[in-house]
């Protein structure tokens, strides 16, 4: 097997204080972007916080200086204004959701009569839906990581589940904490980059979980030189990977368009942390769980 990382020897446990320091940072950004989501003080998509969306495809290029002032002036204060790569379709999302998308219809065909435009499309969403939407995303989050913590601990132990399962909300409060940080939209597609970011990040914690399995039933050494030696065998492998997948979606960052833009960066900064955190976060915390509890990690096959 290729391996651009040959015969590695570095000392992960020995820097789990300062990992743990870091991720301690990460996962309280996350609760703090927890808390605002929940206050309705983060910036919330539609999906979450209720409003309206207006996507409209002009025949011509469309002005989106234009497209703002005309809104302001006719009282759509506080909405907010995207646009295509294409130059001639914008989107618009606004906060209220009784009747916006017919009086923007109707405005937009006084305002722009040299540049005719089709509607593609109209979203509206009430506030109490957007509340259950909301409170069904937190459970799909949760269940995910229960379902992460039966399933680590039948294949391998309670310990080896547990570990992965605090690695993978690690990950999902560190992307939540960045694009809070960020101010990125919160919305639908964001709870789907992250349950796909869980998926992603368990896989990776698995391999090293696995060899760390192996190499149980075949040496004998203190758990934290085992659990290093591990990490060092599948290192270059996990690193491998993630690079793929970051050259596959920096493109979708760079030039993917408003719609695809905050999804790809979501799985971006996943991808990076679920790497980090398999490495720096399961790995150790086993580690540190035999150390305080003791016990012997048992080698399922």
């Amino acid at each position: 097997m290729f391996e651009i990382l040959p015969k590695t020897n570095i000392d992960f446990m020995g820097k789990k204080n300062i990992s743990f320091a870091v991720s301690a940072v990460l996962i309280l950004l996350g609760l703090v972007a927890l808390i605002q989501i929940g206050r309705g003080k983060a910036n919330l998509g539609i999906d979450f916080a209720g409003g309206t969306t207006v996507q409209l495809s002009f025949t011509n290029p469309v002005s989106i200086e234009a497209a703002r002032s005309t809104l302001e002036k006719n009282g759509f204060l506080g909405s907010s204004i995207q646009e295509f790569t294409e130059g001639n379709k914008i989107i618009m999302k606004f906060r209220e959701s009784e009747g916006v998308a017919e009086r923007v219809v109707e405005l937009f065909k006084k305002e722009f009569t040299a540049n005719p435009f089709e509607v593609d499309s109209t979203m509206e969403i009430g506030p109490v839906i957007g509340k259950a939407i909301q409170r069904d995303a937190l459970i799909a989050i949760t269940l995910s990581i229960i379902a992460i913590i039966i399933y680590i601990a039948l294949r391998f132990e309670f310990k080896f589940g547990v570990s992965a399962a605090i690695a993978t909300m690690h990950d999902v409060l560190a992307v939540l904490g960045i694009f809070y940080l960020l101010n990125r939209e919160f919305n639908l597609l964001i709870v789907t980059a992250v349950l796909t970011l869980a998926g992603y990040s368990l896989t990776d914690t698995v391999v090293i979980f696995d060899r760390i399995r192996e190499n149980l039933k075949r040496r004998r050494e203190p758990l934290a030189a085992l659990v290093n030696a591990s990490v060092n065998e599948v290192l270059s492998r996990s690193v491998i990977t993630s690079v793929t997948v970051i050259l596959v979606l920096l493109p979708l960052v760079l030039v993917g368009g408003e719609v695809l833009h905050d999804f790809a960066l979501a799985l971006l900064i996943g991808v990076v942390v679920g790497t980090y955190s398999s490495v720096f976060v399961a790995s150790p915390i086993l580690v540190v769980w035999q150390a305080r509890k003791g016990g012997k990690l048992i080698s399922k096959r």
